[in-house]
């Protein structure tokens, strides 16, 4: 299976960018990381999302397919109360979503089978290596805005309407698992 068909089975929201050029860049992006990475494909199906949740369950794929579900359906409720108040660009939102922690592919590596910190992780931060890949496939700034301030290295600028979207859903399905009473 070439890794374009990784990414398809990895990703079936990529269908949710209406726009061709823009869902093939995220795919591009996402090959590329994929490529660059000490990971497989498969291990993002079983290595936990983050390692700062001692014991993490949720793989990788499952948080970062529920926030960006989380992002289309809080976009779309908010959409149908505010109307024209408030736009929201919704593929900018979907491929952002999609992006947002591509660069863990090259912040983290396996040690002994275990999800570790590696060497690129030791010095720079997924929000930094996931821009960075996404300039190089030339993706619009809107979503590398999304990819840069979605972490909180984020909280130090103003965020546009979808990388807001998207902070909120990724920090509410990340701080339950670090944060119980």
């Amino acid at each position: 299976m070439s890794m374009r068909d990784h990414v398809k089975e990895l990703w079936p929201e990529l269908e949710w960018i209406e726009d061709a050029g823009l869902r093939e860049k995220v795919t591009q992006v996402w090959v590329a990381a994929l490529e660059a990475s000490p990971l497989e494909p498969h291990d993002l199906l079983r290595i936990p999302f983050t390692l700062l949740a001692p014991d993490c369950t949720v793989s990788f794929m499952a948080h970062k397919r529920s926030v960006v579900h989380i992002c289309r359906h809080a976009a779309e409720t908010m959409k149908s109360f505010y109307g024209d108040a408030l736009p929201i660009h919704m593929d900018t939102l979907i491929a952002g979503a999609i992006l947002i922690d591509v660069g863990k592919l090259l912040e983290y590596e396996l040690r002994e089978g275990k999800a570790v910190v590696s060497q690129t992780g030791r010095y720079l931060r997924h929000p930094f290596t996931g821009v960075a890949l996404a300039f190089r496939f030339e993706l619009p700034d809107a979503v590398c805005h999304m990819i840069a301030t979605h972490a909180k290295e984020g909280s130090l600028g103003k965020r546009s309407v979808e990388a807001t979207i998207a902070h909120h859903a990724d920090f509410l399905t990340f701080e339950p698992f670090v944060e119980r009473l």
